[in-house]
């Protein structure tokens, strides 16, 4: 039998040390009733029996102290931030595919001060109870936005959601799962497991590998897709750290600073759609350049 609990051991080996030994007033009146001391036992042996069931019923879930064995999922609150910027006309429909995925708490919408209408869609929005949108009084960037959701947020862990329809939420119960069941604090949806060639640019390929190799140089990770999208935290991991990146710096510096905390980065495979410039993409050369800065500096 295991106990969790200094204290409920010592109570236990007292019962068994009284159990073991005679009464006071066996030993100081040896006419006592054999029938009287053979209750005392039984109640001591019961009292053994019950304290041995209940540790046994508190192991099952976890322990005392609240925490699952490694590989048991454990119901954990979720928190989807998304960053929007001009998605008026994408917007709403990645909130309720979110929705029908029902693994949120809550979903947290930063608005970088679009121009497009997105504002009057996210009013709309707001109206449901597990909704809430920040609004950016100027345009600060991608980064920025996701700082603001990021303070925004209760739940214990944290999950990045684009408010384009690149990225399915589809795959994000997927990404929960090693997290809910103890395996990892971050992980990383990567779009070039399993099928490379989801973006059929070379350029933004080759982009991406040459982003991700030198991250990978400098924070000691073995990542395929440093630049994605889908990462999750346990929120623990993000209150660790001092983001500053304004805009697509934010990939680079979370990847250093969640390694130089020293976890590892678990990758698994997602789908993706991608766009083009004519569609809204937004990332661009400059970006690319400061990721290499941003790389450099937060090694």
């Amino acid at each position: 039998m295991t106990y969790s609990t200094p204290t409920e051991q010592d109570e236990a080996l007292k019962l068994k040390a009284s159990s073991a030994s005679p009464t006071p007033d066996s030993k100081s009146n040896p006419t006592a009733s054999p029938t009287s001391d053979l209750q005392y036992v039984e109640r001591i042996n019961r009292t053994l029996d019950d304290a041995e069931t209940t540790l046994r019923e508190a192991e099952d879930v976890g322990g005392l102290q609240g925490e699952a064995p490694c590989g048991v999922a454990q119901k954990l609150s979720v928190a989807i931030v998304i960053p929007a910027f001009n998605e008026r006309d994408t917007i709403a429909a990645i909130v309720e595919r979110v929705r029908q995925i029902g693994i949120h708490d809550e979903i947290v919408i930063v608005d970088d001060y679009s121009t497009d209408g997105t504002r009057d869609v996210l009013l709309e929005l707001a109206k449901a109870d597990d909704v809430r949108i920040e609004m950016h009084g100027y345009n600060r960037g991608k980064g920025a936005a996701l700082r603001t959701g990021f303070r925004c947020v209760q739940s214990d862990v944290v999950m990045i959601q684009d408010a384009d329809l690149e990225y399915d939420p589809s795959d994000l119960p997927g990404l929960l799962e090693p997290i809910a069941r103890g395996e990892a604090d971050v992980v990383y949806g990567s779009r070039f497991l399993g099928n490379p060639h989801q973006d059929p640019s070379r350029l933004h390929r080759f982009g991406n590998w040459l982003l991700t190799t030198a991250s990978n140089l400098a924070t000691g990770q073995r990542l395929t897709d440093m630049e994605t999208c889908y990462k999750a935290f346990r929120r623990t991991v993000l209150d660790q750290i001092d983001l500053e990146q304004e805009r697509f710096g934010f990939e680079p510096e979370i990847t250093a600073k969640v390694s130089r905390l020293g976890y590892k980065i678990l990758e698994l495979p997602i789908s993706y759609n991608s766009r083009g410039y004519e569609e809204g993409k937004k990332i661009g050369v400059r970006d690319a350049i400061n990721a290499f800065w941003c790389i450099a500096r937060y090694r």
